[in-house]
């Protein structure tokens, strides 16, 4: 991974719809050597999916939420296809702490939402927080031009 693979990284998450003549003018080589790169990336891992990013309050989804689960271990079996199956949940984590999940959902009223927390509470004990605003909204991570991936931050 080199300064251009990581140009290619940061504009891809800037506007993933970018040409590929656009990110080579950006990074000074050939199109078909951004396409390389592209491919390369995707077969390594590093690029796993291309998603837009949707106005959810637009869509009539105007409830966003984090939801903390206290979640036994014996439940994962069953909790995982669960929430696999429900378009509503964002993102789910295991986390640390007193809550071992957390869940970002969105639902169009507090009535849904309230629906969606009463089936969560069969897996466990849960805390919800409504969002009010969002100061940052999702992004990617900017990476620095002199990030070398050979280091390890264990030093």
């Amino acid at each position: 991974m080199d300064k251009t693979d990581l140009k290619i990284l940061n504009a891809l998450q800037a506007d993933a719809r970018i040409s590929l003549k656009a990110l080579a003018d950006q990074c000074f080589i050939s199109s078909p050597a951004i396409s390389a790169r592209i491919t390369r990336l995707k077969k390594s891992g590093i690029i796993r999916d291309y998603q837009a990013n949707l106005n959810f309050e637009k869509l009539n989804y105007h409830i966003k939420a984090y939801i903390q689960l206290q979640l036994e271990p014996t439940q994962k079996e069953r909790f995982y296809p669960f929430v696999a199956g429900i378009p509503n949940i964002l993102e789910c984590d295991c986390v640390t702490g007193e809550y071992s999940q957390i869940l970002k959902v969105v639902f169009e009223s507090t009535q849904a939402l309230d629906e969606f927390v009463n089936q969560l509470q069969t897996f466990g004990k849960t805390s919800t927080q409504i969002v009010f605003s969002t100061s940052v909204p999702n992004r990617g991570l900017t990476l620095p031009d002199d990030h070398d991936m050979t280091k390890t931050s264990h030093q």
